[in-house]
C-alpha cells in the first residue's frame, strides 16, 4: 500500500488508502480455492469472482475520487490520517450517520446483492470496541495461551484501519444432523493445540462470504453458545491464506462476462459463499480476542449490533431501488394512472419508507457503551429486520407483476441488433416515451434483482443471514423491556398489584 506523507506545502492530510490496483495485488498470496472440484492458481482465474474482485478494486479507486470521498473516508482523530470509513468507530450521533454513508455507497455500488460487502466485517469489529470493557477481566480458560483480549481487539481495529483491510466474516457452522448433538459439536471449529505464542484450529465455517475476495477471515462460532465446550470458544482472525485454510466455493449464480445491456447487475459478478476449512491453522496470539470462555461467546449478540444495522441499512437501499425501478415500469408502460398499479407501487413505497424508519430509530435511540461507542437501538434493528425478511419475497412478487409480460420476454442486445429480426423488435415493442430497448434494459435490471440466478441467491441469502422469523421474535422477547408497559396498565387500570 502506497502511503501518502504529508509535507509543508501540502494541505491533505497522510492517507493510510489503497487504490484498486494495490488492492488486487494483495489478492496474488497462495490462498487455496477449489470451485466445482477444480483448484485455482489464483483468485481471478474464475470469471465470476475475477469480476467481484473487480467491482471491489473499483471501490477502493472511489475513495480518491472527491465524489465518493465524505462516503468512504475520514480522518481519524487518534492519527491524523485519512483512512477508510470502514472502519471507523463512532462516538457520536454525527459519525454515527456518517458512518451510515458508507454503508449506503456500498450497497447502491453492488445493488444490494453482496449481502457481506468489504465494509461488513469491520462492523464486528467496531462491535467488539463498543463491548471491550466487557473483556477487560477476562482471562483465557485453556491453558497454554495467554491473549489480552483488549489489546488484541483495539490492535486489530487499528490494523484494518491502518492496512485499509478488506476481512471477510464467518460465523456460522457447518449444517449438519440437528437431531445428533454430536454432529452439531463436530462441526465446531476448535482449538487442538495452544502455545505461548497461540493457538492452532481444526474444523470449518460456512457462508463465507466475500472470503476468497478478501484479506483477513474473521471468525468464531455463532453466538449464544453458553453450553460449548471451552476449546470450541474461540474468537480470532487471521489472513485467509494462512496454512490449512482451504476454501470451497458454492456454485456461481451470476454472468461474468455478458453484457451489460442483458445483465446490468448480474454481470457485475458475485461474492461467492465459501466453505472454509481450518486444518491445524495457526492463530496468533495477537489475533485472539476470546479463549476458552463460554460466557465471552455469550456476547455475540451485543457485539454483532453494527453488522445487523449493515444488514438493515442494505436492505432499506435495495427497497428503494425497488421503488425506483417500480416507478420506471409504471413510466415506461404508461400504467402510472391506473389505482390498482399505483396501490401495488404503494405497497413497494411502504415497505422502503418503513425499513428507512427502523433505521432512523435505531440511531435516534442510539446510546454510547461503557467504552463510549455510539451504538444503535438493537431491539428497532431486530424488529427491521423481522419485518424485511416477512415482506422481502412479497414485495420482489409485486414488483414482477408491475412488469406483466416484461420479464418474460427478454430477447438480448443481440436480438435487437439483429439485422433480419432486430427491427420488428424495436419497432413493436417501444415503452411510453422510450424506445424498445430502453424498455428492454430497464427489464434486464428487473430480472437481475427479482428473477435470475442471482437474485434467487440473494433472496435465500436475505433469509438466512437475518435469521429465522422465530429466532428474531425470540430476540425481540430477550431485547424488549416490558417492566414500563405493565406500570401504564397498571396505572390506568387501578391495580395496585
Amino acid at each position: 500500500m502506497t502511503v501518502q506523507h504529508k509535507t509543508a506545502a501540502a494541505a491533505a492530510p497522510v492517507h493510510r488508502l489503497k487504490t484498486g490496483a494495490e488492492f488486487k495485488a494483495t489478492l496474488n498470496d497462495g490462498r487455496q480455492i477449489w470451485i466445482g472440484g477444480r483448484k485455482l492458481d489464483k483468485v481471478t482465474d474464475e470469471p465470476a469472482l475475477a469480476a467481484g474482485v473487480e467491482l471491489i478494486a473499483s471501490m477502493f479507486d472511489d475513495q480518491f475520487k472527491p465524489e465518493f470521498a465524505e462516503a468512504t473516508t475520514y480522518v481519524e482523530p487518534a492519527s491524523g490520517e485519512l483512512v477508510s470509513r470502514a472502519w471507523q468507530v463512532p462516538h457520536s450521533p454525527e459519525e454515527l450517520a456518517a458512518r451510515r454513508k458508507m454503508i449506503e455507497y456500498t450497497s447502491l455500488k453492488t445493488a444490494g446483492t453482496f449481502g457481506r460487502p468489504p465494509d461488513l466485517s469491520p462492523a464486528i469489529v467496531a462491535g467488539l470496541m463498543a463491548h471491550r470493557e466487557a473483556f477487560k477481566d477476562k482471562k483465557s480458560m485453556i491453558e497454554g495461551c495467554d491473549p489480552d483480549f483488549v489489546e488484541n481487539i483495539e490492535a486489530y481495529m487499528e490494523h484494518g484501519r491502518s492496512q485499509n483491510l478488506t476481512a471477510s466474516e464467518s460465523l456460522a457452522g457447518p449444517q449438519t444432523d440437528r437431531s445428533n448433538p454430536k454432529a452439531a459439536e463436530m462441526a465446531f471449529l476448535r482449538v487442538t493445540k495452544a502455545t505461548p505464542e497461540g493457538i492452532f484450529v481444526s474444523g470449518a465455517k460456512t457462508v463465507g462470504s466475500i472470503a476468497a475476495q478478501a484479506n483477513d477471515i474473521f471468525f468464531t462460532n455463532l453466538g449464544g453458545l453458553t453450553t460449548t465446550p471451552p476449546e470450541a470458544c474461540v474468537w480470532g482472525a487471521v489472513p485467509i491464506n494462512t496454512d490449512g485454510i482451504k476454501m470451497i466455493s458454492r456454485e456461481m449464480v451470476s454472468q461474468p462476462g455478458a453484457n451489460r445491456f442483458d445483465h446490468p447487475v448480474a454481470s457485475l459478478g458475485e461474492e461467492a459463499d465459501q466453505f472454509i476449512i481450518f486444518d491445524n491453522v495457526f492463530v496468533p496470539k495477537q489475533k485472539i480476542f476470546n479463549l476458552g470462555d463460554p460466557a465471552g461467546m455469550s456476547w455475540y449478540g451485543p457485539v454483532c449490533v453494527f453488522a445487523h444495522w449493515h444488514v438493515l441499512t442494505r436492505l432499506a437501499v435495495k427497497a428503494e431501488l425497488f421503488v425506483g425501478a417500480g416507478q420506471m415500469v409504471l413510466d415506461v408502460l404508461g400504467t402510472g394512472k391506473i389505482p390498482a398499479v399505483q396501490l401495488m407501487l404503494g405497497e413497494l413505497i411502504e415497505y422502503a419508507q418503513t425499513l428507512r424508519a427502523f433505521i432512523v430509530a435505531a440511531e435516534a435511540l442510539a446510546k454510547p457503551t461503557a467504552a463510549g461507542v455510539m451504538t444503535p437501538d438493537v431491539s428497532m434493528l431486530t424488529a427491521g429486520r423481522l419485518y424485511s425478511i416477512e415482506n422481502y419475497p412479497k414485495i420482489i412478487h409485486i414488483l414482477q407483476e408491475l412488469c406483466g409480460q416484461g420479464l418474460v420476454m427478454r430477447f438480448g442486445k443481440d436480438a435487437f441488433e439483429n439485422p433480419e429480426v432486430g427491427h420488428y423488435l424495436n419497432d413493436l415493442l417501444p415503452g411510453h416515451g422510450v424506445t424498445a430497448m430502453q424498455k428492454e434494459l430497464l427489464m434486464n435490471f428487473i430480472w437481475d434483482m427479482t428473477s435470475g440466478a442471482l437474485a434467487g441467491r440473494v433472496a435465500l441469502f436475505e433469509n438466512v443471514n437475518s435469521s429465522p422469523a422465530p429466532r428474531l421474535r425470540a430476540r425481540l422477547f430477550e431485547e424488549v423491556r416490558r417492566e414500563a408497559f405493565v406500570d401504564q396498565v397498571k396505572t390506568i387500570a387501578g391495580m395496585d398489584w
